[in-house]
């Protein structure tokens, strides 16, 4: 009786760590400029948009070498695997600047100002903040929910 506990609670167990890998939503970067986003899973369809190195997409779908992609303000193709690499940037998402800090907190200097649709790369996270440099090399804190992803 012990063992078909055990043996139950294992496989519910893995079950349930499958179900939250699979519905956590995966991101990408763009690893060169001028990569090609096209309408279709495959080169011999028509490119929709170009994207610069460091432009982050969440992945929607794969099929084959290409992934399904939509970038923060919901546009959407295909892009070649060889053209991405696990997710380590993201992109300024406000109406307005948003404040890049010296340290994580509102009362902290502020060192830039960072306008929608920059791109930042991620160091690391503190609570609510994430912690990024900008493209001209300056390094500073700026509230997460800004950010996207």
């Amino acid at each position: 009786m012990k063992l078909q506990l055990h043996k139950l609670f294992v496989a519910g167990l893995f079950g349930l760590l499958l179900s939250t890998s699979a519905s956590a939503a995966d991101y990408l970067t763009v690893t060169s400029d001028n990569a090609n986003v096209r309408t279709g899973a495959g080169a011999n369809y028509p490119s929709s948009m170009e994207l610069f190195q460091g432009y982050p997409l969440k992945v929607l779908n794969k099929v084959g070498e290409w992934y399904q992609v939509a970038d923060f303000e919901n546009d959407s193709g295909w892009i070649h695997k060889s053209v991405v690499k696990k997710c380590d940037t993201a992109i300024a998402n406000s109406d307005t600047s948003i404040n890049m800090r010296n340290e994580p907190s509102t009362e902290s200097p502020v060192v830039a100002d960072v306008e929608r649709g920059v791109v930042v790369t991620v160091l690391t996270t503190k609570g609510k903040w994430t912690q990024v440099r900008h493209g001209s090399g300056t390094t500073g804190w700026i509230y997460s929910p800004l950010l996207w992803p």
